[in-house]
């Protein structure tokens, strides 16, 4: 997307005003008030914006396949193989903080239907395992630990399960998984996130399962009524289409819920509206970037020397977080349970990259003075009172107000001509951009198409890259 640099002199300012909001320069238009915006657009529940101010979340694989060297397993384990020696939920969730993540996904059940907590629907999970002598709850111990560190903790319950007889009788597995989900929403205090897949392959009697996604909906909002509940089809959060932690450029949090009727719909407009959203969307569900830090999503010894570099990192948090998405980064235990010194060391990088990154903001304090250039176009100058190299540029939206900009060009001068440093369509919670180290005394916003008026954008510039 391309804009031209406007000279604002000679052009009548409508209103106008200087101010400081924070640490960063905020450039704002009063075009409308919050509350006819508000009414107008989809904005986010407080659940919803929590789950996206927390950025970084923790994915863990871990079960049966951890100790069988697969993937996927077909329900036929023997449960006496789960034997984690060392297993330390507290060493996940350090490392989690550590590396600045704020909240974690276990998977409790995959499609093997190995259930890592002592459900009454099968013995097919922890209860029929040598760790801690059978009794064990994995994921109390987790719960407990994110709880202890001050992360908030999610669940996914794999849909698909490859064990349960009754998985192909409709009604009765839908009763089964009803009870399963029941268990893990009443006896571990408050969830932050409810993870879903579409998953629906073949049980053990060969036959799929028809889900009864209203019912499995239902039952979470009623049982936590705070937690965001991720799938394909949300409600609260979708998924960005790809497991390459790569979200869509655009991306708007808003969504026609129409055309992703279900989790596992497929079909071009359901791509589309999963990697994109709708600038016109009437419900407000942004996207969840999710990939793992190795090719697989569990465990293998094989792919030790395979682990994603901090630099692949880096480039993850600039294609999600960067892209108005919320990165899960999947990290998955060894067969002791403990997390993979490798995988410990490329987070902690990745926590150093980024912490020497952000940390000096250039535009802090910095006096901003706008103009409204159009109905749905506005721009806004920065004199940073210094003339600084700048290479990273963080663009936010208050998106408790909503999300509007569509396209947008950012400029920069050090007295002289003014230089397009980058050029976006998007912006939501987070937009950043990455460009050559170039000298900048005042900073240039256009806001060039917007869906509606634009009401503030917070700039932030970075010399480090």
């Amino acid at each position: 997307m391309s804009g031209e640099s406007r000279d604002p002199r000679g052009r009548r300012s409508l209103s106008r005003r200087e101010f400081v909001a924070g640490s960063a320069a905020v450039l704002g238009w009063p075009l409308v008030g919050t509350a006819v915006r508000a009414a107008a657009r989809p904005v986010p529940s407080p659940a919803q914006l929590a789950w996206q101010r927390d950025e970084l979340a923790l994915f863990l694989h871990f079960g049966v396949n951890t100790f069988t060297d697969r993937e996927w397993g077909d329900g036929t384990e023997d449960p006496g193989i789960f034997t984690p020696s060392a297993l330390d939920a507290r060493q996940w969730v350090r490392t989690a903080r550590a590396a600045g993540f704020r909240a974690m996904v276990l998977t409790a059940k995959h499609h093997d239907g190995f259930c890592l907590w002592p459900t009454t629907t099968t013995t097919h999970g922890v209860v029929s395992s040598p760790w801690r002598g059978g009794t064990g709850d994995l994921v109390r111990e987790f719960v407990d630990a994110c709880r202890a560190e001050g992360l908030r903790a999610g669940l996914y319950c794999s849909p698909w399960d490859r064990n349960a007889p009754s998985y192909g009788n409709s009604l009765r597995y839908n009763d089964l998984y009803a009870t399963q989900l029941t268990e893990l929403l009443t006896r571990y205090g408050e969830i932050a996130e409810v993870w879903f897949d579409g998953a629906n392959g073949e049980g053990p009697n060969g036959r799929r399962q028809e889900y009864d996604w209203p019912r499995v909906f239902g039952l979470v909002r009623r049982l936590q009524p705070t937690a965001v509940v991720f799938s394909d089809a949300g409600p609260d959060v979708r998924w960005c289409g790809n497991e390459r932690g790569v979200a869509g450029d655009p991306n708007w949090s808003t969504v026609n819920p129409e055309a992703v009727p279900y989790p596992g719909a497929s079909g071009d407009a359901v791509t589309t509206m999963l990697q994109h959203g709708d600038p016109n969307g009437a419900v407000w569900r942004p996207a969840e970037a999710d990939v793992s830090i190795r090719p697989g999503w569990f465990y293998h010894a094989a792919e030790d020397d395979r682990v994603r570099p901090v630099d692949d990192l880096l480039d993850l948090y600039f294609s999600s977080v960067g892209r108005n998405s919320k990165l899960l980064l999947n990290v998955p235990p060894t067969r002791d349970g403990l997390l993979h010194s490798t995988d410990v060391a490329r987070l902690s990088g990745m926590h150093q990259r980024l912490t020497t990154m952000f940390t000096d903001d250039l535009a802090a304090g910095a006096r901003a003075t706008w103009t409204r250039t159009g109905a749905r176009a506005a721009e806004a100058e920065v004199d940073l009172g210094r003339t600084v190299t700048v290479r990273v540029a963080r663009l936010e939206e208050d998106i408790t107000d909503g999300q509007a900009v569509a396209r947008y060009t950012l400029y920069g001068s050090d007295g002289g001509a003014w230089q397009a440093l980058s050029r976006g369509t998007t912006i939501g919670y987070a937009k950043l951009d990455r460009f050559a180290p170039v000298p900048v005394r005042r900073a240039r916003l256009v806001i060039n198409e917007a869906a509606v008026a634009p009401a503030a954008v917070r700039v932030r510039l970075y010399q480090a890259g």
